[in-house]
């Protein structure tokens, strides 16, 4: 493994506690430029995807009911979920710092070929098509920083760097939302409007290469390659990814969490949707359409960042599982206050909220595949991870599309996502059980 920076190396032989503040974190010129990558990353993530969505479900000259948003989710997560652990592999044995660089590029010409799409009209398959290959390098590209962190920082120090890197990352993502949906309000809500807006998503992109570009052949790991060849480390990405996450009970509950919340969070995303699109009227500064959705999206990135404050606060005085357990609890008294009293100012409320307990739970399941996961097999996992994510959210999306009346005014769909929760947290809690069983 690379060598973390010298300043947080001390550190960790001084025997300090894992919290180190972010001052000191960002001294590491390893860390502060992985940082740096992240951050236009995934500001252009978000802007394209909120850009994308503004295109399909707001624009007058397209007309998107539930079913056509589900499928349209569906199309551009899925098939990469499927082939995520395969790709997960080649993290594995190719050079991270050249995956970053060149991935980033790939994905600015690809967001240009799909914005030149929205523009000139094209619908169904074709725009799908685009949108699935601008997020599945996007997806490429976050599995390679978040499998390169361990070598930027001391381990002892990969929670809060963890913290930091994720929740600052999220934020961009949420920030680069936001400014999409004004942009749009800006050039028009038409085809070329929603084309120009997408195109400008193209500056994360070349920012991020830029930034990775500037690291040392290997500085990002792997450290090493199995001995088998790269076509059968590839072909044999999803088993090693899931025998990698099976052997540590943590790892494992931790997914049980994540999956758990993804669940939940995509039923409420859709009906979210929905309700801003056709039941919620404007309440004095509390907008419906798709300035209310810019509104929600200001709330979840206040979420995001109160999370960054409290998730190492919460790992510190109760430790990870149980910081993961609150977070799950929080999310479905959320969803039951919400599905009692589904009112535009609720549902912003909802958003902020789950928005929160959310990012906590990730941040410490991140924490916990960094941590426990060894450099050989982390890309796999990740991606598997990643799999899991974007797979729980887009089957919650079509349940609840197909569930959902067409103004998403659903309280029993939303009690249910509070289920989800609740299954979620008794996974997690059998998970670590297995470990307790297997120490004694």
């Amino acid at each position: 493994m690379s060598r973390p920076e010298p300043a947080l190396t001390l550190a960790a032989q001084a025997g300090e506690a894992t919290k180190v503040g972010v001052r000191a974190l960002l001294r590491g010129r390893g860390f502060r430029r992985l940082l740096f990558s992240r951050i236009p990353a995934q500001w252009g993530d978000g802007f394209f995807q909120a850009a994308l969505g503004g295109a399909v479900l707001f624009n007058p000259e397209r007309q998107a009911n539930p079913l056509a948003v589900a499928a349209g989710l569906a199309v551009m997560l899925l098939p990469y979920s499927i082939i995520g652990p395969f790709a997960g592999a080649l993290l594995d044995r190719w050079d991270r710092r050249r995956v970053l660089l060149v991935a980033n590029l790939l994905r600015g010409v690809l967001i240009l070929l799909t914005a030149a799409a929205v523009a000139g009209g094209v619908d169904g398959p074709l725009l799908y098509l685009g949108a699935l290959a601008v997020i599945g390098v996007s997806r490429f590209v976050g599995a390679g920083l978040s499998a390169a962190l361990p070598h930027v920082v001391e381990p002892r120090n990969l929670v809060e760097a963890n913290v930091v890197a994720a929740t600052a990352g999220a934020a961009s993502a949420a920030i680069g939302g936001a400014t999409a949906i004004g942009v749009r309000e800006l050039v028009g809500a038409g085809n070329a409007g929603s084309g120009l807006t997408a195109a400008l998503a193209v500056v994360g992109s070349v920012v991020a290469a830029a930034v990775a570009a500037g690291f040392a052949r290997r500085a990002l790991g792997p450290d090493g390659t199995e001995e088998r060849s790269g076509v059968s480390a590839v072909a044999h990405g999803w088993a090693d990814g899931a025998r990698a996450v099976l052997r540590v009970p943590t790892v494992s509950a931790a997914f049980c969490a994540v999956g758990a919340h993804r669940l939940a969070f995509g039923m409420s995303t859709l009906l979210s949707l929905l309700l801003f699109r056709y039941a919620f009227e404007d309440m004095g500064p509390l907008k419906a359409g798709l300035a209310g959705v810019g509104q929600v999206v200001v709330a979840a990135g206040a979420g995001l960042g109160l999370a960054a404050l409290l998730a190492p606060w919460l790992t510190h005085r109760l430790g990870r599982a149980r910081t993961i357990r609150l977070g799950l609890v929080v999310g479905a008294v959320t969803q039951v206050t919400v599905a009692c009293f589904t009112t535009l100012p609720t549902v912003l409320a909802c958003a902020f909220m789950l928005s929160t307990a959310g990012q906590v739970v990730k941040l410490c399941a991140d924490a916990a595949i960094q941590e426990e996961t060894a450099d050989e097999t982390r890309g796999r996992v990740f991606a598997l991870y990643d799999a899991l994510f974007n797979t729980c959210y887009v089957l919650a999306v079509g349940a609840a599309a197909l569930l959902s009346p067409p103004d998403g005014n659903s309280p029993w769909l939303l009690g249910a996502a509070a289920v989800v929760y609740v299954l979620g947290l008794v996974g997690h809690d059998l998970e670590l059980r297995r470990r307790a069983i297997a120490r004694s």
